[in-house]
């Protein structure tokens, strides 16, 4: 199976290739655009450009699927809350789409994403380090390395793949 990967960002990389564990497979990863804002602020956008990148790997590629993964953000009455969604693409049917952990951002970081600046370099400037959104992540720095970037990913893929696995096998 050739599984096309709509990133070619490290954490989501290998957060495909861990969720699945299959010697058989071929992992390629593209660098597909989002097609969304760089800093997605819906679950609606984030779901859109998660499958805009699984769409257009499995597109561009020559694969079996198509992977895509973007992280975003969610206004609600406790404040804003990190999102991440995954979608999963194959020919001729309709993306399997999943969803994965939240959590409330510091005010601070919130302020900033919602007067037009985006994430990751937020948490360069806040973490001091460079690429952590290549790395653990938002959530690496906000749950003291509990859960970090390619582990939220990972549980993503999981989701998508055991729909995939069970649509198959209808």
């Amino acid at each position: 199976m050739k599984i096309l990967i709509g990133s070619k960002n490290p954490a989501k990389v290998t957060a495909v290739k861990q969720a699945i564990q299959n010697e058989e497979a071929e992992f390629i990863s593209l660098d597909i655009p989002s097609e969304v804002s760089d800093q997605p602020f819906s679950d609606e956008e984030t779901i859109k450009g998660a499958i805009n990148r699984a769409v257009g790997a499995l597109n561009l590629g020559n694969g079996d699927i198509g992977i895509g993964l973007e992280g975003g953000v969610q206004e609600t009455s406790h404040g804003l809350l990190i999102c991440n969604w995954g979608a999963l693409a194959t020919e001729g049917k309709a993306p399997i789409i999943a969803g994965g952990a939240r959590f409330l951002l510091p005010d601070e970081i919130a302020i900033r994403l919602r007067a037009g600046e985006e994430l990751g370099p937020v948490m360069d400037d806040y973490a001091k380090k460079k690429n952590v959104r290549k790395h653990e992540g938002a959530v690496g720095i906000f749950t003291n390395g509990f859960v970090n970037r390619i582990d939220m990913f990972t549980h993503v893929v999981k989701l998508l793949v055991g729909q995939y696995v069970y649509k198959s096998n209808k």
